[in-house]
């Protein structure tokens, strides 16, 4: 019970953290008000979420260090690009509390 809590809980914070990546980075690029996503951010946060809670892994690794890429092509590409534009500007911010999620 408390670790399906636990893995609840990382899969919960997990998704923050796509939700703050992706958000900013629409923000900045598609020029959309906060709070609110394009279309195109929006289905990647979606698929991207669907992804997060369907990972059969515990622990779960960070997608760059996992060895079963659940992630199509060209999403893999979209959400790389996503978090590397978002994890250095936030972080040049002061988000270092995404740091961690960044490298790791």
């Amino acid at each position: 019970m408390v670790a399906s809590m636990e893995k609840k809980e990382k899969q919960e914070k997990d998704i923050r953290v796509l939700d703050t990546f992706i958000g900013f980075y629409c923000r900045s690029k598609h020029k959309s008000p906060k709070g609110v996503l394009c279309e195109e951010c929006k289905g990647l946060l979606d698929y991207a979420k669907l992804k997060r809670e369907k990972c059969p892994l515990d622990p779960k690794p960070t997608c760059k260090n996992c060895h079963v890429h659940c992630y199509g092509k060209l999403q893999r590409a979209k959400i790389r690009e996503v978090m590397a534009y978002s994890g250095k500007h936030l972080m040049l911010r002061g988000r270092l509390d995404l740091l961690w999620h960044y490298f790791f």
